[in-house]
């Protein structure tokens, strides 16, 4: 009889287990993990969020400039790449951008969600067309996507 209450201790474990990345670095308990900067096409990309970070607000550090740029039509599209899906990426990761197997390098895009649409940096996931795509969090409120949905959008290269 104590055999069965150990099954769900060691499904728990399993699970636990598969959402930690094998390549991902081990560290203590607490810690922070050291992260290398995200190559970007901002010259001046927004702060990376405070350790302390919280809420959506403490996680989403773009200005009312950067998520106003965001908004404007200045530049034409230039080709359309396809639509994907998409859910919420790292909120620790600053920025307006969406990281989607659709491009191959870093590129500026524009990407439609319903009838909202806003310029984002494309940045490649190295997954296989039709795997989805991560959007960032200030993105996804630009765009007034609801950050628990999984949304389909349609991407562009400016």
């Amino acid at each position: 009889m104590k055999a069965l209450f150990l099954i769900p201790v060691i499904a728990l474990s399993a699970c636990e287990a598969m959402m930690v990345p094998a390549s991902a670095p081990a560290t203590a308990p607490g810690a922070t993990p050291a992260t290398a900067p995200v190559a970007t096409l901002d010259p001046t990309p927004p702060p990376p969020p405070p350790a302390a970070a919280t809420t959506v607000d403490d996680f989403d550090t773009t200005t009312e400039e950067d998520k106003a740029e965001a908004l404007e039509v200045t530049t034409p599209v230039s080709a359309e790449l396809g639509t994907t899906l998409v859910t919420l990426g790292s909120p620790a990761d600053p920025g307006i951008w969406l990281k989607t197997p659709l491009v191959t390098a870093l590129t500026p895009g524009r990407v439609a969600y319903r009838s909202n649409e806003a310029n984002v940096e494309l940045r490649p996931s190295g997954g296989t067309v039709g795997s989805g795509s991560e959007m960032s969090l200030p993105a996804m409120r630009v765009l007034e996507i609801p950050l628990t949905e999984i949304a389909e959008v349609t991407v562009s290269r400016r």
